[in-house]
Order: C-alpha cells, then structure tokens, then sequence
C-alpha cells in the first residue's frame, strides 16, 4: 500500500503508517486528531467546513457531539504542533464555518488525493476502508487455546487469593478499583462563539458568565470565577496545563452558535487528571427560550457529578430581549465600556421593568460612574434607586442585596447599614466574591481591620484575578505598608493594574521613588505615554515632591473641562504640606459625596491636620470613628 507523505514545518505525516513524525520521531497522536490532520493537510490551504469535517470523520460512529469532537481534536493538534490559535502557523480558525491548513506543505507519494488501497482504489483513512487502526490478532490455533484457558484460570485463582488475602497495591491494580477522587472543582472555559456575526461575542461569553453562576448556585462544587478564565478566551494552551494554574479538578469547555431565531450550545466535561471526556451534552433552543438554557445545564452537570443542591426555583418569568441587552451590559461593563454599558442596562430595564438583574446591572454602572465621569452628586442617588428597586422585585438575589449595600456605603457614608445588607448578600451566596470585597471595604472604614483583612481574603480566595489590588488596598488601609507592597509586588506580573495600588503603598511607606516609578508604570500601562514621560522627568529634576506638583497641576487643568474628583486634588495639598488647601478640597469632597472621603484616616497624607477642628468635623459628619490618632 501506497499512500501521500506531507511535509511541512518539522513534521513529517506519513498517510500509509498513520504516523505523525517530528524531527524524524513518531509523535503518539489519537485516532481523530491524526485523521483530521490529514483531512486539513490534504486540503493545501483550502477552507474545510465542520460539516464536511463532521461527515468524513464521524459518520460512521455513534458519537455524543461531533461539535464536542470537532473541539476536541482540534485542541489536541494545536498542543501537538505547538501552534497558538490567535496567531497560527499550521492551523486556522475561520469562525462559524471551519478551518484551513495555512503552513506550506510537501507533498510526496502517489498520486491519489488520499492513499490508495493495494488494489488501486481510493483509500478513505475517515472510517470506510483502507487504513483502519485496530488491533489485529492471529487466528488462535486448539493448542493455544488451551494455554490462554490454563493461564486464564491461574489468573482467576491468584486474583481471588489476592483478593482474600486483603488490601494491598496489587489487588488494588488486579481488581482494577477505580481509586480516582470526586471532582469538586471546575473551570468554565468561554464558550467558543460559532457564530459568524463576530456582534455575537457578548452572547458567547454572556452564555460563560451564566454557566458560571448557575454553577456556583446550582451545586456544591467550587467554580473558578470569570475573571480567572476570561484570558483563556484569547490562548489556550493544553487542558491539563489550564487546570494546574487554576487548582481544578475537572474542565468545562464548549461551543454555541446563534442563527437566526435558533441557538445550539454543546458542553464536555473533562478530568483534569486523565484528560479524559466524562460528561458531554448539547442544548438547541428557540432564542425566545435561552433564558433558563445555562440553568438546566448547571443542573445536568451538577447531577452527574453527584453535586447538586436544592434551590427553589424561580418563576419569574424574563423578557428575551431584556434578557440579550442584559448580557451585552454586562460584556461591556466587563471590557471597561461603562458608558456603553450603561445603555445596555437602561435598555433592559425599559424593555422589562421588572427584571432585577437589568436593575442591578444599572445600579453598577452608576456606581463606576460616581467615581470616574459623572458628578457623584447625580449619580448616587440613581445607583441607590436602582438598586432598592433591585432587591424590592427579587429579595432572594444576592446581587441585588450586593448592589444595595455598596449604594448604602457610598451615597450616605454608612457602612454600619450596608455591612447588613452586604451580610444578607453572602448568606444567600457564600460564593459571591464582590459581597466579600465590598463587606472589606465597609469594615475598614470603621476601623476593624483584622475582620475587613479576612473578609478580602475570602473575596481573594473565591475570585483571584478580580480586584487584584483588594488585598493591598485594605492591608494599606490598616497602614500594615510592608504587607500592601509585598502583596501587590507579588500580584504584579499578571495583574499590570495593581501598579496604581503599589504606588500609593509605596507613598504610605515614605518611598518616593519607588512610587514614581510605579506611577510612571502605571500610566504605561494604559497607554497614556505622555503622562509617564512627565512623571519620569519631574523626578529628575526635584525628586518626589516635583512628582507631586505636576500631578496637581494636571488634575486643576483636567477639572476645567470635566469631572475630577476633588479628594484627589485634596491628597495632593496635603503631601505638598498645603493645610488650607488640602481642608478646602477636602470640605468639597464631602459636599459632592466623594466615595473613597469614607478612608480618608487611613491615609498618613493628613495626618498633619487630624487635629483641625475642619477636618473633626468632617469625620464627625461621616459618623465613623477617629482612628490613627
């Protein structure tokens, strides 16, 4: 038997041996993958739709999801080859329609596009005839029989001695007892989007988000947060690899796909140990009928994983369309589009005035708003409408209780008060990080620092990459200086964003220099070159001090056109040593209702003016007590 040899990188694949070689070693590869490798070599570049791909491999096999499959070996060659699916070298994503093979290829051998048989016909290597990978066994002569009878019978007798005998590794390895541990723990990976309008990547990792949460209500099991998988998205590299860095026990992966009124979303559930496929199901829905779709899967896996709990369900019944703006605030509000976001919401809420999750959603996005674009005077009372009006429509979402109690910290400076709501939050989900952080940040603002330190490491332990800076923030806060620089240095190298937090730690310990330059990182980060190319001058030329005054002078001038908070402008004063000023804007500060005025004891900056009357008084009208005396 002949057959086609391709060529191509280091590789080398052998059609007729069924061998995939490296540097003129056999590489092990599976059955499937190998197949479809050579379906997409034999293509030279043309496009090879999942279909076609699903026809020629899978046809002739009683199979769960060809799309589960399709996933799958795909995966597995892209490890084997060592390619990157956001910049490939031999293999080529077309979304929502296939895949084409991109690296140059040699070809050798006959003829025939695909290896011929020994009598000259085609050879189909996907399952029909020709090249089959089987174990093939000589016919068994009588007097073979008769020894594979004695030797079976030995067997049996040593096996049953064994098994009387006790335990012991042997018998555990002879009786082939299944000593694999309960999953406890999994990885929602995003949902890969088959879609081809590339507009319905909100509805992909929406989909993601709702499994995520359904999953951590619906089940015992610990379920690695959004922010933990969300950069698997862009590159993934092999499973095992994902749920060593993750500390999980099992992987869930998947696809969905929307056309027209239809959606399809398949699902499999892998060992991280073994690697192995041991759940998998598919879900088609009409697009008026996907609001519950994340639920039942959550159910389904958390069945079969002998996990579930029992929740009462919910009847309320959700408007499609509410439900579709919903996800596309919260991908936006996610990727940092506040004001799109926010859009998003008020859509949804219109759409259905009685959905609670659009009213939360709204309520977080005034919530960003009060600090960063709007006037916190505007924006407060709507984030605190939105979400009393949240937790009036649905008191058993914990969200909503969540979204209330952060309104009640920021817009009446009341942390006593919001610490219950934020309490009533944790006890309908334990597993709801953001309650955690938030209940931290309240707790801090009263001085109890060793309950707020371990209520940020339980937000920390539930949802790692989220908030990479709490941990610091609130170790800063208790002025521990030592523990907020190692925490956020330890952070850093993947959380670029905790730069800022790093800075003020290093400011809180005295270290001017350390916090220019994690300034002048800071600003790198997010692409505003020309603020760290003036912050690295400034030090040159008079050190941290100079750092300080350039920093005032870019805040007054940004104030002239939009908002800047002014307890920014205030710290500012108070490190120049400028009494007067830093009590004026800090009196401002507390008319406009600046949030982050709730830690302001906290921050050495006004130490020199504790003992103003001005600065009493506005502790006093805060309500909270006088701490660092």
């Amino acid at each position: 038997m002949t057959g086609f040899v391709y060529q191509f990188g280091d590789f080398r694949l052998d059609c007729q041996r069924f061998e995939l070689q490296l540097n003129g070693r056999a590489v092990r590869v599976e059955r499937k993958p190998l197949e479809l490798l050579i379906l997409l070599a034999s293509r030279q570049g043309q496009l090879v739709t999942r279909a076609e791909i699903a026809e020629r491999l899978w046809s002739s096999e009683v199979f769960v999801d060809t799309e589960h499959g399709i996933n799958t070996a795909v995966r597995k060659l892209r490890h084997l080859l060592r390619d990157d699916a956001e910049e490939p070298r031999f293999i080529q994503t077309v979304t929502g329609m296939g895949y084409r093979f991109v690296a140059a290829v040699a070809v050798t051998g006959t003829s025939s596009i695909y290896p011929v048989t020994e009598d000259g016909g085609e050879a189909d290597v996907f399952g029909r005839k020709g090249i089959e990978v089987v174990e093939r066994t000589t016919a068994k002569t009588p007097g073979r029989i008769r020894w594979i009878f004695i030797g079976s019978s030995g067997a049996l007798a040593a096996g049953l001695i064994l098994f009387v005998a006790g335990q012991h590794p042997l018998v555990e390895r002879l009786m082939l007892r299944d000593r694999q541990t309960a999953i406890r723990s999994i990885a929602v990976l995003p949902l890969d989007n088959l879609s081809r309008e590339g507009a319905q990547e909100y509805f992909s990792d929406g989909m993601t988000d709702e499994l995520i949460t359904e999953l951590a209500k619906n089940s015992t099991l610990q379920i690695t947060s959004r922010t933990s998988v969300m950069p698997y998205k862009a590159k993934r590299p092999a499973l095992p690899e994902i749920a060593r860095t993750l500390k999980v026990d099992g992987i869930l992966e998947g696809s969905i796909s929307r056309s027209g009124d239809k959606v399809h979303m398949t699902l499999q559930l892998i060992r991280s140990d073994t690697d192995k496929h041991i759940w998998a199901e598919s879900y088609d829905r009409d697009i008026s009928a996907t609001v519950g779709m994340a639920e039942e899967a959550a159910h389904d896996i958390a069945k079969e994983l002998r996990s579930a709990t029992v929740r009462v369900a919910n009847s309320r019944r959700v408007n499609p369309a509410a439900h579709d703006a919903y996800l596309r605030g919260n991908f936006l509000w996610f990727r940092g589009q506040n004001e799109d976001a926010g859009k998003a919401f008020r859509e949804a809420v219109e759409l259905q005035p009685d959905y609670a999750l659009g009213w939360v959603g709204l309520a977080e996005y005034y919530g960003v708003a009060a600090d960063t674009s709007m006037n916190p005077l505007e924006a407060e009372p709507l984030q605190e409408s939105s979400a009393r009006k949240a937790v009036a429509l649905d008191d058993q979402l914990a969200e909503a209780h969540g979204a209330y109690g952060a309104a009640i910290l920021f817009v009446h400076y009341d942390p006593v008060r919001s610490l219950q709501e934020l309490s009533r939050a944790i006890e309908i989900d334990p597993k709801y990080a953001q309650a955690w952080h938030t209940r931290a940040r309240a707790l801090s603002s009263l001085g109890r620092f060793d309950e707020a330190i371990r209520d940020q490491k339980q937000a920390t332990l539930l949802d790692p990459f989220a908030r990479p800076w709490g941990m610091a923030e609130v170790y800063g806060w208790a002025r521990r200086c030592d523990e907020a620089i190692a925490d956020a240095r330890a952070r850093i190298d993947y959380a670029p964003d905790v730069y800022f937090i790093l800075a003020d730690s290093y400011r809180c310990k005295g270290m001017g220099k350390e916090a220019s330059e994690a300034l002048e990182r800071n600003y790198e980060r997010i692409g505003d070159t020309r603020s760290a190319g003036a912050v690295h001058r400034a030090f040159e030329r008079g050190g941290y001090k100079a750092v300080v005054r350039w920093r005032l002078e870019d805040l007054l001038k940004r104030s002239e056109n939009g908002w800047v908070a002014p307890l920014e402008i205030a710290k500012c004063y108070a490190e120049l040593g400028n009494r007067e000023k830093a009590l004026e804007y800090l009196e401002l500060s507390y008319r406009v209702r600046c949030p982050d005025l709730l830690w302001i004891q906290s921050d050495p900056a006004f130490d020199f003016v504790h003992t103003d009357p001005r600065y009493r008084s506005i502790i006093a009208k805060l309500g909270l007590p006088v701490l660092f005396e």
